[in-house]
Formats: structure tokens, C-alpha cells, sequence
């Protein structure tokens, strides 16, 4: 069958309903498989054909493919789980709880967006009175810090709600160290004291080690965060991904008697109504996220744009969300990705701020990047 005029990318099709599988010839498979590299779900997607119990009606090809993910996938779980347990050596001495964020939390305590996701780097959450000493201790045990350069440095320290990436000496394996989940610099900043003081221990799945002393956020937090996390930040190389992690941490979730009642309030409590609007919207929309009409009424008072903001992101979301393969593309798809990488900025730092800013992206870094190597011959 054709799928040149499909409604929805055949990737986004295959999430919603995987039984619509048995109806790809080979080349829609070809297809498939591109737009899942495009949007780093190649492993999602085998984890979405095994639930469904249809690998078996996979063509050998493409099913070759897939297994070879497999390979990939397992060996990045346990690279997470080792990284996760030399960072909770590293700071077990300073007496604090290692909340862990994203990906790793998901890793860690087997919630559904951790099947088949693949992530860089390990995001953990500390007090900003003690990120010296955190720190420090990463230090003592081989991560260094990277972005040396004297503004970027500034940027993390003084803006930002991270340090600079710290990355290991000899295994390269990367860690971001926040002290908040939005910038300094931005208009709205979630209290991070609230997430801590609402945190939860991680609870393994049976299989692995259990490393003690984990923590994650709150059901509520996580999915505010996820969505925080997708709606603020610009960079859309991983929007489907991000989306679909939301989807599958509501439906898990939602299956808890009064998450989804609790959930609006929650976000305005800690000033993510709009993205959490933004966040069931587009998983409705997209993925065909079973929000409770109620639920999506109180987001949308709480916050919806107005009519003419709304139609605006809607234009742009819509596009952003899709895989960022060519097929999924049309004429403004380009248009699109910029405007939100330039929101993302806008909602992170004032204007003039913003301008300095993006003016040192464009012209000062680039001319040191360039001069660097020619003083070092």
C-alpha cells in the first residue's frame, strides 16, 4: 500500500495502533525504519512491535534490523545502570539524595518511557547551596567539566539552572548537574525545593542490582517536568521521542485513582500550566492520549493561550513533533523548527540578554572555535 498520502507520518501511525503493521509492504517498511532513526526510536519501535506480539509478521529485512537494536538497546541499559551507580559512589559521602531526572529515573525504576529509549547523558537534581561540593566530589572521581570558554562558563554559572556538562575522563559518559529545571534567567521558575521535598525513591523493576539511595521525582513533577522539558527548551531533535515519553507516563500514571484530578493543580502550583496544556494537547492530538475531558478542561483554563498565540503554536508544534526525516516535512517545517528554537531562548533569558546572547553564538564563538586550532599548530 501507498502511504504517500497518509494523514499521519507512518511512524506516528505504528505508535497509535502497531496492528496497522500487517498492511506495510516493504518499502513503507524502508520508510518506517528511516523515520524512526530520524527521530532515535529505531528501539522504541521494536519494544512497540513486541508488545503487540507481531515481530513474528516482521519481513527479515527489516526485522534484522531491529534485533540488531536490540543488541544496542540492552547494552545502553546497563551502561546506564553502571554510570548511575559511579555517580551515586562518587556523592555518597556528602549525605545527600541522588534525584535522578529524564531518561536515568526512567531507566532505573522501569517505567514504560524507558523501553528502547536511548538518551547521552545522566541528569540529576541537587540543592543549589551544595552544587560546589557535588561538584567537587564528581571531580574527585573523574569528571571534568567541559565549556571552558570564559562565556560559557558565565552562562551556566551565573544563568543557567545546570553546570556545564561534566563528562568522564576515561569512559566520556556525560552528566548534567541541576540545581533547578529552568534557567535563572526565565520569567517562570518552578520552585526546585518543591520537587525535592515531593520526591519519591526510585523502585526497581526485579531485574538488576538495586542501588540504594535513589530518587525521582513525583508522578505529578515528572510529567510536568517531561513537558517543561519539551515546551520550553527549543531544540526539537527529539520531539516525538519527548512527546511519546509523555504519553506513556500518562497512561501509567493515569492508571493511579486521582492522578489525573490532581494533576492541573499541580502544575499551577508550580507555574506549568501552560506547558502542561501544551503537553496533553499535542499528545491528544498526536498520539491520541486518552485525556479525561474534565482534565483537559482544567488545563485549558488554567493554561490556554489565547485563540491567536494558540493557532500560531499549533502551527509550529504540529510540525516540530514530527519525526525530522523528509517525508514528514513540508515547505514551513524549516520555518517552524526555527521560530521554536527562538522561543526557546526568548522564554530562557530578557530580551537584551537574548540578543548578547545569540550575538555571541553567531560571531565571537565561532571565530575562537576557528582561531584555536591555528594557535595550537
Amino acid at each position: 500500500m501507498s502511504r504517500a498520502k497518509t494523514r499521519l507520518p507512518v511512524l506516528i501511525e505504528v505508535v497509535r495502533d502497531p496492528a496497522c503493521l500487517r498492511t506495510l509492504a516493504l518499502r513503507d517498511w524502508d520508510l518506517l525504519l528511516r523515520q524512526a532513526a530520524s527521530a532515535d526510536m529505531t528501539a522504541t519501535l521494536l519494544g512497540i512491535i513486541e508488545g503487540a506480539g507481531l515481530l513474528d509478521e516482521v519481513p527479515a529485512a527489516p526485522r534484522e534490523q531491529l534485533e540488531w537494536m536490540r543488541v544496542v538497546a540492552t547494552r545502553h541499559q546497563r551502561a546506564v545502570r553502571f554510570e548511575v551507580a559511579q555517580i551515586a559512589r562518587a556523592l555518597d559521602g556528602l549525605g545527600l539524595p541522588l534525584l535522578l531526572l529524564k531518561g536515568a529515573a526512567y531507566a532505573m525504576a522501569g517505567l514504560p518511557p524507558a523501553a528502547g529509549r536511548m538518551f547521552s547523558d545522566v541528569d540529576i537534581l541537587v540543592p543549589k547551596e551544595r552544587i560546589g561540593e557535588v561538584e567537587a566530589a564528581l571531580m574527585l572521581h573523574g569528571w571534568a567539566g567541559t565549556h571552558q570558554d570564559d562565556y560559557d562558563q558565565r552562562y551556566y554559572r551565573e544563568w543557567m539552572h545546570e553546570l556545564p556538562p561534566m563528562e568522564h575522563v576515561h569512559r566520556g559518559n556525560a552528566i548534567d548537574v541541576h540545581h533547578a529545571i529552568l534557567p535563572e534567567t526565565a520569567a517562570v521558575r518552578p520552585d526546585p525545593a518543591l520537587l525535592r521535598a515531593a520526591a519519591v525513591p526510585v523502585r526497581p523493576p526485579e531485574t538488576g542490582p538495586a542501588i540504594d539511595k535513589l530518587w525521582m521525582l513525583a508522578p505529578h513533577d515528572m510529567v510536568l517536568h517531561s513537558a517543561v522539558h519539551l515546551f520550553s527548551e527549543g531544540e526539537m531533535n527529539h520531539g516525538l521521542r519527548d512527546l511519546l515519553d509523555l504519553h506513556r507516563l500518562l497512561l501509567h500514571f493515569g492508571a493511579t485513582p486521582g492522578f489525573w484530578e490532581a494533576l492541573p493543580a499541580r502544575a499551577v502550583r508550580l507555574e506549568l500550566a501552560r506547558p502542561l496544556f501544551y503537553a496533553l494537547r499535542y499528545a491528544a492530538r498526536l498520539l491520541g492520549t486518552p485525556v479525561p475531558p474534565g482534565v483537559m478542561a482544567a488545563a485549558a483554563a488554567a493554561g490556554r493561550p489565547p485563540a491567536a498565540l494558540l493557532a500560531l503554536m499549533d502551527a509550529l508544534f504540529l510540525r516540530a513533533l514530527l519525526p525530522l526525516h523528509p517525508s514528514c516535512a513540508d515547505r514551513l517545517t524549516p520555518a517552524a523548527l526555527a521560530a521554536l528554537y527562538l522561543r526557546g531562548n526568548w522564554l530562557r533569558m530578557p530580551p537584551l540578554m537574548l540578543a548578547h546572547h545569540l550575538f555571541h553564538k553567531a560571531f565571537v564563538s565561532p571565530r575562537k572555535e576557528h582561531d584555536q586550532p591555528q594557535a595550537q599548530a
